[in-house]
């Protein structure tokens, strides 16, 4: 996980000129899965539909790195992103790790992917009890405000996820999944820690290279998350950006 810089904010208004997220936070939803798992191509399908049905979900693909052994080495996944799930584990008192595995908002983690699950589960967690810190990113797109709200016990870290927006396709060609097309929604690339909050209103840099990507069409997710417990505070995407 790559770090940049948290810039301190000396007024009460978090930008002067930017985009804000509106009243209804996205509810972010992470897929865990791995192109050598049997299981995983309709994990995958499900995710896609759902994101399709649900505009107010936001679904990140991550590829981990487990089942390589089995013959054929996932072509999006990185050690960082099994690390992202081994985390999770830790976090929800899990016995062990599951592929596929979906976590919702960074609190209920699901490994029953049939479609009605999973949009069950999204329901569920889509009701907002308190309102979420407000996030905003520069129109020019290199930094990004966070608002101010309760800290969470043990505090929270501002992550930026860049990822590739739509379905990707790959053809397998070895193991246990050999010959199969398998679809991708969203497939993440890099993870980005941007750094600490406090409760207080703090503006952030977001690294060159995801603002150079998201001019390239590429996709990135800024997130408000707990440390200890792992929830999914607030969520909002970077709009997209002008090509120069």
């Amino acid at each position: 996980m790559r770090r940049s810089i948290a810039l301190p904010v000396l007024c009460g208004t978090l930008l002067a000129a930017g985009h804000a997220l509106g009243a209804e936070t996205p509810v972010v939803v992470e897929l865990f899965t791995a192109q050598g798992c049997t299981g995983c191509p309709a994990a995958n399908q499900s995710v896609v539909r759902m994101a399709a049905q649900d505009p107010k979900v936001v679904v990140l693909t991550y590829g981990v790195d487990y089942w390589d052994y089995l013959g054929w080495s996932d072509t999006f996944a990185r050690p960082e992103f099994s690390q992202r799930q081994r985390a999770y584990r830790q976090a929800l008192g899990l016995r062990s790790l599951a592929t596929p595995q979906v976590v919702i908002s960074g609190q209920k983690s699901v490994t029953q992917t049939r479609p009605s699950d999973l949009m069950a589960a999204v329901a569920d967690h889509s009701k907002q009890d308190t309102w979420p810190p407000e996030i905003e990113f520069r129109e020019t797109g290199d930094r990004v405000g966070v608002g101010s709200g309760p800290a969470p016990q043990g505090g929270a870290e501002v992550v930026a996820v860049r990822y590739l927006p739509g379905v990707q396709t790959v053809v397998v060609r070895a193991g246990d999944n050999r010959g199969q097309s398998v679809s991708h929604i969203n497939v993440v690339r890099e993870i980005y820690s941007l750094g600490d909050w406090s409760g207080r209103p703090a503006l952030y840099t977001l690294p060159e290279e995801a603002t150079q990507a998201a001019r390239r069409g590429e996709a990135l997710l800024v997130m408000l998350q707990s440390k200890v417990d792992r929830r999914i505070i607030s969520a909002a995407a970077l709009p997209e950006l002008r090509h120069d």
